[in-house]
């Protein structure tokens, strides 16, 4: 947050493993978050949109916490990430060592996981409150709207496999489960901001699909 995009680029181009996908993402679901955001702002106060004076009230609220959260949760992802590259660097020479080691990359793995998860459950509230904006939404930055959904989307996504590629690597599959689980029930926003983003291009007069 201290850097300028411009620098953040630089170090997610780098060579180095963080920043990497998962800040990636959150930054995906910020700039989603902030996009309604921008639209409760240009739509408030219209007279036009009066009757949806509420709902954006509430939304323009909403997306200014899910944007700080995803924020944050870009630090938390390098951090929890670098705990899993310090757990594979433990010494492994006796078997002692092998287990202390192997215990150490389970935690942080299940970790790894957790964090993607709470951005997939950021990126798909995003994607709903895209949704309740939709209507009521001004219709000089209707696309805005779209893309907003399509931010989140992408976001969610992305969390997903940064979910799955760690629950793979558990042993306990009961966790693993669990973890999984609770990403499927973010993932039906996909098909959402799909519907979000055609109902914005079809009104707009573009080719909805």
């Amino acid at each position: 947050m201290q850097q300028t995009i411009s620098e953040w680029l630089d170090d997610l181009a780098s060579g180095e493993p963080t920043p990497g996908g998962g800040a990636a993402a959150a930054l995906m679901a910020a700039t989603g978050a902030a996009l309604v955001g921008m639209v409760t702002e240009l739509t408030i106060g219209n007279p036009r949109y009066a009757d949806h004076e509420t709902v954006m009230t509430a939304a323009r609220e909403r997306a200014a916490h899910l944007r700080r959260l995803a924020t944050e949760l870009a630090d938390a992802d390098e951090a929890a990430f670098g705990a899993v590259i310090e757990a594979y660097r433990l010494p492994k020479a006796t078997e002692a060592e092998k287990a202390g080691r192997s215990a150490a990359i389970q935690q942080a793995l299940g970790g790894a996981a957790r964090v993607p998860l709470r951005l997939a459950a950021v990126a798909a509230e995003v994607v709903e409150l895209a949704e309740s904006i939709l209507d009521g939404a001004n219709v000089n930055v209707l696309s805005d709207v779209a893309v907003a959904a399509d931010a989140a989307r992408a976001a969610l996504s992305s969390a997903a496999v940064n979910v799955e590629v760690n629950t793979t690597a558990l042993t306990d599959r009961s966790m693993a489960a669990a973890l999984d689980g609770e990403l499927a029930g973010y993932l039906s926003a996909v098909g959402r901001a799909d519907r979000i983003t055609a109902a914005v291009r079809a009104r707009i007069g573009g080719a909805a699909s």
